[in-house]
């Protein structure tokens, strides 16, 4: 293990402005007579990551998730008055229990589990038992916008889950994912209290964390600062897995009586050497039990690196009463390379083959949209009416390189360092100067009419978005356009109607649909050996209808859905061409539950069961259970002290398409706590503790994340995390 070591050079932005900004005057609760213990008090937010005039939704009891959030072109709105299923999981949570990065945080829904990128370390979200790629995440809203590996938990202000189709609400997922759901991240803002803290941390293995946090508001409240910067670096949990990451954000914002403009810059850089790979299981092998989670099968020569800068510049404006407008606009610019050798294991003692896979990536996105949105009586029924226009477009330069197939062996329980070997001249493109291969743009038009009547108990939404699609790609060496660009059209509708029974209790019905692009026939290793190569697909369209019941009885909420989804899949046929030959079915069930129990008892977690059918199998990868329960106690004798327990299971799921491959069922627990002490008025240091995976299980955590592939992940060891965090 080498020692930790911290370049707090990414740093200097957020310890300038602490310099520059008065110190924060942090609230204590309770009697003058210091009867009751400091606690901070709750800030009320006005500002708003999107700029709207609804601002940030507020907490809900517990502060663990909020009380709405953004839908898309419907833009913010109650959990409790939209027929859709989704939640917003806050930065209290985050901070609580130390999650480093999105997919950390997504470990609390039962209805998501965290996956791989094919053949990459990219964070894969699979909601509904279909993937969700980190690069498909939307930036208030706006897609393409953030790193596509990974992007560090310091940017987020709120991570918003909505469960089920949704290209009507944000468009087409331009990398081609969304199907099963979306995940949506609003960066920080400056809250009316100024904010100084810094935290210091570390995790098992040696990995040291330092990070700033700054933010203030003008005397009038209406501008607003905020600045995060972070350095991680060190060895993980992971025996010979390194990681480093910096990374730096501004977000500024203004509130005026009619107008509200936001702004971001973005800078964040990530390595990973060593990494723990993704493991495949040759056909006929069966699922073998894990290896020792805390070390790495990766080779030392092995890494990841990416980095990426991205921003984004939105404002509304209110014309009048019942008349707002509002448009976006986002870039990013970001830079990848990279070498795996991802492990297949070929027999029942676990031996494997592998080869050394280089990759080089320049990507340059630009995005936006545009609205307004009308209010207006027609009688006794009230209308909202929105018309939007959203654009999207990537610039990609690829290349890549690989040794012979089966130059490495091992074996997945002795990792033992292999030399690198040498590359072949077989592959793509220049790695030192990877040329354009892909070109992609997207443009959607999007109308709305959300009715509201008997007094807004029945509100009903209507909406349909136009998609234009179009996907040029080009020849690695010789950078000429392929003829099997795609340039495809489709129109995606929507119907919701929910009804409040009592101001507690909503049910709602909904029909939504998906939209991603199809297959470039030869694209990838799917359709590789077929007759009819060059071919592409129409778009592939996902409909589902759900149905569900939505409670929030003040201190506790919760919900039950239910749903049934149908997308297409495509294959080979009998001719040896690849076509849509059948639907995946996705029928399922979601019970979710948060708030206070009790006065000292929050509760955040539910159960999620899911069939998926394809063509009389279960799809790969679609675990049939999977069930959370996340408790906090805060100690009554200690009212400072606050104890909390997660536990995470997963059911057993299949890594072919035959199900003859079966990847047992894994349960995890997790335990922490964290402790506040009052330095004096003003200063508060906030102690954490807790230990992930705590009585070590060896487990997979996951099987494929990109379609056809059935690749595994182990799941994390059991890792400590510590961190000190001072408010002043």
């Amino acid at each position: 293990m080498r020692p930790i070591t911290l370049r707090l050079s990414s740093l200097s932005l957020s310890l300038l402005a602490i310099g520059a900004f008065p110190t924060a005057q942090a609230q204590t609760s309770g009697e003058e007579d210091g009867a009751e213990p400091y606690q901070l008090a709750p800030v009320e937010v006005q500002s708003s990551a999107d700029a709207s005039a609804e601002g940030l939704s507020k907490a809900y009891a517990g502060g663990q998730v909020a009380e709405g959030g953004s839908v898309g072109i419907l833009g913010n709105q109650s959990v409790m008055e939209t027929p859709y299923s989704f939640t917003s999981y806050t930065e209290q949570l985050i901070e609580d229990q130390q999650a480093a990065s999105v997919g950390e945080i997504l470990l609390n829904d039962p209805a998501v589990r965290v996956a791989r990128g094919f053949g990459n370390y990219q964070q894969v979200y699979l909601v509904r038992g279909l993937p969700v790629y980190s690069d498909d995440m939307t930036y208030n809203g706006l897609y393409g916008l953030l790193p596509r590996q990974y992007l560090a938990s310091e940017f987020v202000e709120r991570v918003q889950v909505f469960r089920g189709a949704n290209t009507f609400l944000k468009g087409a997922a331009p990398g081609g994912s969304g199907l099963g759901g979306g995940v949506n991240v609003l960066p920080k803002r400056a809250p009316n209290e100024p904010i100084n803290q810094i935290t210091l941390g570390a995790r098992s293995g040696g990995q040291g964390m330092v990070a700033a946090d700054v933010a203030n508001r003008s005397d009038d409240g209406r501008f607003g600062i905020r600045v995060n910067a972070a350095r991680r670096d060190g060895d993980t949990a992971v025996d010979g897995e390194e990681s480093e990451l910096s990374m730096a954000h501004i977000g500024l914002d203004y509130r005026g009586d009619a107008l509200r403009v936001s702004a971001d810059l973005g800078f964040q850089k990530h390595r990973i050497d060593g990494g723990q790979p993704s493991i495949t299981f040759a056909s006929g092998v069966p699922i073998l039990d894990a290896p020792d989670a805390d070390e790495s099968i990766g080779q030392s020569w092995t890494y990841s690196d990416s980095n990426d800068l991205f921003g984004t510049l939105r404002a509304e404006y209110d014309f009048t009463d019942n008349i707002t407008a509002w448009a976006a606009f986002g870039a990013r610019e970001g830079e990848e390379d990279s070498i795996f050798a991802n492990p297949t294991v070929d027999n029942a003692m676990g031996h494997y083959t592998a080869y050394r896979f280089d990759t080089a990536r320049e990507d340059s996105v630009r995005t936006g949209e545009t609205g307004v949105r009308f209010t207006f009586q027609t009688g006794a029924v009230g209308h909202s009416v929105t018309v939007s226009g959203a654009s999207y477009q990537l610039k990609s330069n690829n290349a890549f390189a690989y040794s012979d197939i089966g130059g490495l062996s091992g074996n997945i329980y002795n990792p033992t360092p292999l030399a690198r070997p040498s590359l072949n001249d077989v592959g793509g493109g220049d790695l030192d100067d990877p040329g354009r291969t892909i070109r992609t743009r997207f443009r959607s038009v999007a109308v709305a009419d959300q009715l509201s009547m008997l007094g807004d108990r029945l509100l009903v939404t209507l909406g349909a978005r136009y998609q234009a699609l179009k996907d040029y790609a080009y020849d690695y060496e010789s950078g000429d356009r392929l003829a099997s660009s795609y340039d495809k059209e489709a129109v995606t509708p929507t119907v919701g109607v929910l009804y409040k029974i009592t101001p507690s209790v909503s049910v709602y019905a909904s029909y939504i649909e998906g939209l991603q692009k199809g297959e470039r026939v030869g694209g990838d290793f799917k359709s590789a050996g077929a007759d009819n190569i060059g071919e592409v697909l129409d778009p592939y369209r996902t409909e589902q209808a759900e149905v569900g019941v939505k409670y929030d009885g003040g201190s506790l909420g919760g919900s039950l859905s239910v749903y049934r989804s149908r997308k297409p899949v495509a294959g080979l046929n009998d001719a040896n061409i690849y076509e849509e030959l059948y639907d995946q079915e996705n029928t399922g069930v979601e019970l979710m539950a948060y708030g206070n129990l009790t006065r000292d008892l929050t509760v955040l977690g539910g159960v999620s069961f899911l069939d998926a059918d394809v063509d009389g199998n279960d799809a790969i990868g679609s675990p049939e259970t999977q069930a959370n329960l996340n408790l906090e106690y805060r100690v009554p004798q200690l009212p400072d002290l606050a104890l909390d327990g997660r536990v995470i299971h997963t059911s057993s799921q299949y890594a072919d398409e035959a199900n003859t491959q079966k990847v047992d069922s894994w349960t995890r627990l997790d335990l922490g706590a964290r402790y506040l002490i009052a330095l004096n008025d003003s200063m508060f240091l906030t102690l954490r503790g807790r230990v992930e995976n705590v009585t070590g299980e060896d487990y997979w955590a996951s099987a494929g994340g990109y379609p056809g592939a059935g690749y595994l992940t182990v799941g994390a060891p059991r890792t400590v995390l510590l961190s000190a965090t001072l408010d002043y």
